[in-house]
């Protein structure tokens, strides 16, 4: 790689990275002013992640037949479904639960990993 190619991609990247810092700046101003936005918008933006997570977790089930947590596989992508899917289509109510719903679904996960962990338990590498 010569010089000239890595003093273009250093700059081309410098651009980039001031024009996400001050979408950075300003997002923050914007969270600031309005805190029931931003709080709204995490709302939203967990509710997605739970469902993106729990989509995650059936396609995982569909290749982890042989290993037999495919049942608790499909019980997690359930639960990350279910939840992200209340904070979606309840965002006032999802927004005033959050923290609820959030510690009864870290209750619910680390149950359900326990018990497949086990159930996994014989297999090589389970640990």
């Amino acid at each position: 790689m010569s010089a000239t190619s890595t003093v273009g991609a250093m700059k081309e990247s410098m651009g980039w990275s001031i024009g996400v810092s001050v979408m950075m700046i300003l997002a923050g101003a914007v969270a600031i002013a309005l805190p029931w936005a931003a709080a709204f918008a995490v709302n939203i933006l967990v509710g997605w992640l739970l469902v993106f997570s729990g989509v995650a977790h059936f396609v995982f089930a569909a290749y982890a037949r042989r290993s037999g947590g495919v049942i608790w596989e499909i019980l997690l992508g359930l639960l990350y479904v279910v939840t992200g899917g209340y904070l979606l289509f309840n965002p006032l109510l999802g927004l005033v639960s959050l923290t609820l719903v959030l510690a009864a679904y870290l209750f619910a996960e680390g149950v359900l990993e326990l018990i497949l962990s086990f159930r996994t338990r014989p297999a090589p590498g389970w640990g």
